[in-house]
């Protein structure tokens, strides 16, 4: 039985798992600058968002290993800052996407199919995601460790793969970026 806490939060986690995903691929399409506003590039922030995606996967490791090592306190706080690291990430991605042209990849042979598999995988999975953290959060938000132990099973290595290869992705396109 659902306490009042996941009923409160289950339309809220519905409406953002449909919502941020919607609005990310709309403003991916929306490039401020070719529609007439003044806006300088935002090319520093790659970088800056592949290292929060890089400090995310740390983060998520640390915390897990917080748990098995039973500090439930440090483990609730990086969670919370894992969660924080995915919100900035998403935030510098899409204002970086609304003032900068899209880079094209510009490998050839394996390397393309590689990078295009990560990458596919990086964005569906980057989509599964956001309902399976706020999911887990609302379990451990309500008390219910059992069910936020079994889903936390699921959204763990989920959650490490899209950090990691979205650090892997950088690094795959950043020589194809045009500064």
């Amino acid at each position: 039985m659902e306490n009042n806490i996941e009923t409160k939060y289950n339309k809220l986690i519905v409406v953002l798992s449909i919502a941020i995903p919607a609005v990310v691929a709309l403003l991916f399409g929306v490039n401020l600058r070719k529609l007439g506003y003044d806006v300088a590039p935002l090319s520093f922030l790659p970088p800056i968002y592949a290292t929060i995606n890089g400090l995310t996967a740390v983060v998520l490791v640390v915390a897990v290993i917080a748990i098995k090592n039973g500090n439930r306190r440090l483990h609730e706080n990086l969670m919370k800052v894992a969660i924080g690291c995915s919100v900035a990430f998403l935030g510098m991605y899409v204002a970086y996407h609304m003032t900068s042209d899209s880079t094209k990849f510009g490998g050839e042979g394996v390397v393309k199919y590689v990078y295009y598999f990560i990458l596919i995988t990086h964005i569906l999975l980057s989509i599964i995601i956001i309902p399976l953290v706020l999911i887990t959060y609302v379990k451990a938000l309500s008390n219910r460790f059992d069910k936020h132990k079994k889903i936390a099973k699921i959204t763990f290595p989920i959650w490490l793969y899209v950090a990691i290869t979205g650090v892997i992705v950088y690094l795959m396109i950043s020589p194809y970026y045009v500064n």
